[in-house]
């Protein structure tokens, strides 16, 4: 992380000239990337005019994942999801800033990583404290379970990695996660089976991405 660089001078760029949204590895990748072209190249336009950098946008969405956590220990939920679109909105384009401006740097992919990490603990962390505490044990217990999973997902892509396996595929990663769960957090009643879902198709992914590391090895 490179916090005494210079700030870049604000871009002004047009939105239609901007690239469209890397395709994701996962089940919502093409999706994604098809629905939410126009709306990212705005966004992506409006960063690189503010001269924001890459690795502030990292934080910021830090910040909106704790600030979802602590709005779904306070039970208003909507504006927890409000903040989780956030949260994953600055998760997305940070890279792409740092890719539009040539500064990709291993140090800010590594950070990003860890904080993603983080992210996941505070926000499954915080609805299982939350759910366990209204005595719904089945709702808290599947909050758990996706905690460990998630974790699991993204533990077996390092290990698979260190054993110089390049491993992107799988089913169901972060981006998948934080559209289920906004989508828990902002319809009434959709929170159990979101969490179902993504304790599943979760393990399902943990599943494919260690058959697919061990037959890399």
């Amino acid at each position: 992380m490179h916090t005494n660089d210079p700030k870049p001078a604000r871009e002004t760029q047009r939105v239609r000239d901007l690239p469209a949204p890397r395709k994701g590895e996962g089940a919502a990748g093409g999706a994604a990337q098809h629905v939410f072209a126009w709306p990212y190249r705005a966004i992506l336009a409006f960063l690189l005019w503010t001269g924001i950098r890459a690795w502030q946008l990292t934080l910021l969405s830090l910040a909106m994942s704790v600030t979802s956590g602590v709005l779904i220990l306070a039970g208003e939920w909507i504006w927890a999801g409000v903040a989780l679109i956030a949260c994953g909105t600055f998760d997305v384009m940070d890279g792409s800033v740092a890719r539009h401006r040539g500064e990709v740097r291993r140090s800010g992919a590594f950070m990003d990583s860890v904080l993603d990490r983080v992210s996941d603990m505070i926000l499954f962390g915080c609805l299982f404290w939350y759910l366990a505490g209204q005595g719904e044990e089945f709702a808290a217990s599947l909050a758990l379970v996706t905690l460990v999973v998630s974790l699991a997902v993204s533990h077996v892509r390092a290990e698979a990695e260190a054993a110089k396996v390049v491993l992107t595929e799988g089913l169901f990663q972060r981006l998948e996660r934080v559209i289920a769960l906004t989508l828990g957090l902002l319809i009434p009643g959709l929170m159990v089976p979101v969490l179902l879902l993504l304790a599943v198709l979760g393990t399902a992914t943990v599943l494919q991405r260690s058959s697919l590391a061990v037959r890399g090895a």
